[in-house]
């Protein structure tokens, strides 16, 4: 799906019918190329390798069609949003297209990044997809639906009823549930005793039914005060309807849990071995260290074995990582009739043996180019909800794309003249070719990595000079504090790279290709825009950025 393509004409019509932007400064970029510099070779064949969906991927939902497997990710503030994905052996996943993908579906306008979608839960059913899904701060939970999971998806259906990470469940009579996490009865007992409740759904009215039933009220083990008890999934296996729901929060004490019951209302009991995956008690040292595990969905194949994707976070220090929460895949075993990820001081295998399916052609994730020779995919994501003129256009004649500064800035709650992709690795080089001719101090073209509104790092060409420009707290300027410059005799064409290696990144610039890289000043510490500090739930996005304070 070429998204960006649609909104050609808005770039030219506003270049057109808006004087403001014809002062405006527009920077334009050859290419974009991204490359994975680490350790990122090949696995055995009897294997793969972990996170099956890296880079800024949280919150997966699976579900299986035919021979196909569809997963569906979280994607807050930024759009379009919940990508949806398509694989055959549950370790390769295509991009398909995107489930939000029209501003009129949903309207983020003024969020914080770490608002918006949360949680989506993707099911099929009659001869239809569906996803049910919470926006924060921007109306409440909602279902849409699609007769092909590339889309067209429908406007979404809100539906009246409060609380987060809803999940459709189809029963065997016809009738179809909702399962979600809400306040609990009462007065809440301590920060984040929350409660999973069951109410039912009417799919032809796309209408909750009033009455609401209560599953579990705060966790496992009440008397230890369990937080977060949320991301509920009901499946009906054999006699039992199993509910598996994550507790514990989305940090590093993230954790999968397994209850069980006769009958779809409960009372569900949970099993005798939980939780059924964490990594919260393993020791900090240990090698390929994984953490904050959970929020997971699971599938069955048709061998009768059982897989899971959750999600995970794979910190370079501390609980430190600029992807953010990242999608993972392991087998499911069944114990005395419950299911476990992993026994209890298990890490999560970093190159597992592959689930017994046909081999897909791999996807190579380490290196990409775009020479906007076309639209943009809707792998490329900006901030907010787009307005109905637009400040980027791929020019087809010359491809290459064009940014028109606008006046909103990174820092903003705005729509930022950005666009971009997720960093898939720890250590990995973003390079571009960039045209920009600043009209006056101030205006900014270049490229920015971001992570959410106060936490950024913006490299590029302002009047007379190439600047590197950090955000790190919200008390700091909206477009950054310069921590590199360097003054230039001409504006460009300049090629821009940024190398990242952990928590530490490198902004360097040659006049030509083919010449030697020249670093802009000494390697910045960029461990402070890791989403342990930014609100957990994003991770890194990288693109072409311009700004024009007017």
């Amino acid at each position: 799906m070429k998204y960006f393509s649609a909104l050609m004409a808005g770039a030219c019509a506003f270049a057109a019918y808006h004087p403001a932007a014809i002062a405006a400064p527009t920077a334009t970029f050859d290419y974009l190329e991204y490359r994975a510099t680490g350790d990122t070779g090949p696995v055995a064949p009897e294997t793969f390798r972990n996170p099956v969906l890296p880079g800024f991927h949280p919150d997966p939902s699976i579900v299986r069609v035919g021979d196909d497997f569809y997963a569906v990710t979280s994607t807050f503030s930024w759009f379009p949003g919940l990508p949806i994905f398509q694989s055959t052996d549950l370790v390769n996943w295509r991009f398909v297209g995107n489930a939000i993908d029209r501003p009129e579906q949903v309207d983020f306008s003024g969020l914080g990044t770490n608002r918006g979608l949360f949680a989506p839960a993707i099911t099929h059913q009659g001869g239809k997809f569906w996803i049910v899904n919470t926006c924060i701060d921007c109306k409440g939970n909602f279902v849409i639906t699609a007769d092909d999971p590339a889309g067209p998806w429908s406007d979404p259906a809100w539906l009246d009823f409060g609380g987060i990470d809803p999940s459709l469940f189809f029963a065997e009579d016809g009738t179809a549930w909702i399962v979600y996490n809400d306040a609990p009865p009462g007065e809440p007992r301590y920060e984040g005793h929350r409660a999973l409740w069951l109410q039912q759904f009417d799919p032809v009215a796309m209408k909750m039914l009033p009455t609401r039933t209560l599953l579990v009220d705060g966790g496992v083990d009440p008397s230890k005060n369990p937080i977060w008890a949320e991301g509920p999934h009901i499946y009906k296996i054999e006699d039992w309807y199993y509910l598996l729901t994550a507790e514990g929060g989305t940090a590093d004490q993230h954790s999968q849990t397994i209850y069980r019951s006769r009958e779809l209302q409960g009372p569900y009991a949970p099993g005798p071995f939980n939780p059924i995956l964490t990594q919260r008690d393993l020791p900090a040292d240990r090698p390929d260290r994984v953490e904050a595990t959970g929020h997971a969905d699971i599938v069955q194949l048709d061998d009768g074995t059982w897989w899971g994707v959750f999600l995970a976070t794979r910190p370079f220090a501390g609980q430190s990582t600029l992807m953010g929460r990242e999608t993972f895949l392991l087998p499911v075993r069944w114990i005395d009739g419950w299911p476990r990820f992993l026994d209890q001081g298990e890490a999560v295998p970093m190159e597992p043996a592959r689930p017994n399916l046909p081999p897909a052609a791999d996807f190579d994730l380490r290196s990409w180019r775009e020479d906007f020779d076309e639209g943009l995919s809707g792998e490329w994501i900006s901030l907010r909800t787009p307005g109905p003129v637009q400040s980027r256009m791929v020019d087809p004649d010359t491809g290459r794309l064009q940014v028109i500064a606008g006046p909103d800035a990174a820092g903003s709650l705005g729509n930022p003249a950005f666009v971009g992709r997720r960093l898939r690795h720890h250590d990995a080089d973003f390079t571009t070719r960039l045209q920009f001719d600043p009209d006056q101090p101030g205006d900014f073209g270049g490229l920015l990595a971001i992570m959410d509104e106060s936490h950024f790092l913006a490299f590029g060409i302002e009047q007379g000079r190439l600047v590197a420009r950090l955000r790190t707290d919200p008390a700091q300027p909206e477009f950054g504090e310069v921590v590199a410059e360097q003054a230039i005799s001409a504006n460009g064409p300049v090629e821009l790279r940024l190398s990242l290696r952990g928590g530490s990144a490198t902004v360097s610039w040659r006049e030509r290709a083919g010449g030697a890289w020249q670093d802009l000043g000494a390697p910045i510490n960029v461990e402070p825009l890791a989403s342990v500090h930014a609100g957990l739930f994003t991770g890194l996005v990288v693109g072409p950025y311009a700004y024009a304070p007017r």
